[in-house]
């Protein structure tokens, strides 16, 4: 029998915890629960957990806070669970290194999907690895990005480019089908694993342009990540 995954909570509202914690033991994950973000933080660093649920306002430390640290260490799957409907707030939690985020109040329905989703994806992803080494080494190359399949890295110019996780997969995919532009809804299905329904588009809009600020001389005017107008993203051949 394959072990359960594990699942932290780090929400300050005990009566929110608590249904969050039934549902998703419920659902056959085990899940543990931290109430401030500095306990929050070192559950998250040390406790081995295959994905981060986290509200923004915590107290002792913010769940972006918490966010950034553990991404200095880890690629575990993070999804913010807020009260915080702004986009700025939104924007910036994905940009702190989040793979996604949920608006209170939810459906446990969408939360969930998002939840096997993002766990689905992140185990996948060392045998994943393996057979791409075997079946798909190489370096794509791209005017003056390299894309390094074997090593999972992005450089430009011979300069490394810092990527998230969601960020590589991202590039990656479009370079593996440049020129063909895909809808958001497309994207969410093969990078996020999301059916649309359950995705915000604007987390791909925010990705495509956290990379763009990466890869580009100027990221208002981009020359490899593309718009089609009505459709979506490509990644241009050059």
């Amino acid at each position: 029998m394959d072990e359960k995954k594990r699942i932290l909570v780090v929400e300050d509202e005990k009566n929110i915890a608590t249904v969050l914690s039934y549902n998703i033991k419920k659902e056959g994950y085990d899940c543990d629960v931290a109430y401030d973000g500095e306990t929050g933080l070192n559950m998250a660093l040390t406790g081995g957990y295959d994905l981060l649920l986290l509200d923004i306002m915590l107290p002792r430390m913010t769940g972006f806070e918490i966010c950034e640290q553990v991404r200095m260490k880890s690629q575990v799957p993070i999804i913010f669970v807020t009260a915080r409907e702004e986009d700025k707030d939104k924007i910036l939690g994905l940009e702190t290194g989040a793979d996604d985020y949920v608006t209170k109040p939810f459906s446990f329905k969408e939360l969930m999907a998002r939840v096997r989703a993002n766990i689905r994806r992140s185990s996948g992803e060392v045998v994943r690895r393996k057979e791409e080494e075997t079946a798909r080494r190489g370096v794509l190359r791209i005017g003056d990005l390299e894309i390094d399949r074997e090593r999972y890295s992005v450089t430009k110019d011979g300069e490394p480019v810092e990527l998230s996780k969601k960020d590589y997969d991202l590039i990656l995919f479009l370079a593996e089908n440049v020129g063909t532009a895909f809808t958001r809804e497309e994207l969410l299905e093969k990078i996020w694993g999301y059916d649309g329904y359950f995705g915000d588009i604007r987390t791909v809009d925010v990705t495509v342009s956290r990379i763009r600020k990466k890869i580009e001389r100027d990221p208002a005017r981009p020359e490899y990540l593309m718009t089609k107008r009505g459709v979506g993203y490509f990644l241009n051949a050059r």
